[in-house]
């Protein structure tokens, strides 16, 4: 991970462990299974795929499966994060931490439930400093699960109690 050529650089597909790389998420909190295409601060899209065998499904609903929509907004941000993260220095990606700072307009339109392929797409609105805002939509086969606009902020992990 080095710094992209130019800002209009495309990104590939990364499977998940080129995902584990950039994101300190692990299993059960890893919500991204694969980017699929990605513009460098600009657009992101990838998805998870939900499955029965996931442990908030235990609890959120018995006899009634339905994937609780704050993991869905969480599933956007790690796909977010890769706008931000993508382009990075290794040792600046190695030492610094992804954070929400706000969740504005939140709206679920669609429950996931499981056997379904969640898109995750992100598209950057303004960056300021260390300060990114992005728009997040997640949909199943088209139709929008969720949509939000996200703001996280890159803080160097020393910073972190």
């Amino acid at each position: 991970m080095t710094e992209s050529a130019s800002p209009d650089a495309a990104c590939g597909v990364l499977n998940v462990n080129d995902i584990m790389n950039f994101l300190p998420h692990r299993y059960p909190f890893l919500m991204v299974d694969r980017v699929v295409s990605m513009t460098y601060r600009q657009k992101v899209s990838a998805y998870k795929n939900v499955s029965i065998n996931e442990p908030f499904f235990q609890g959120h609903f018995p006899g009634l499966p339905l994937m609780p929509g704050v993991l869905i907004v969480e599933s956007l941000a790690q796909a977010g994060a890769f706008l931000i993260l993508h382009g990075l220095r290794a040792e600046v990606v190695k030492d610094s931490v992804f954070l929400f700072t706000g969740i504005e307009g939140v709206r679920f339109r669609k429950p996931v439930i499981p056997g379904d392929r969640l898109d995750l797409e992100c598209e950057l609105l303004k960056q300021k400093m260390r300060l990114w805002k992005m728009r997040g939509t997640a949909s199943v086969d088209g139709i929008p699960a969720a949509e939000a606009v996200l703001t996280a902020v890159v803080a160097p992990r020393r910073e972190m109690p």
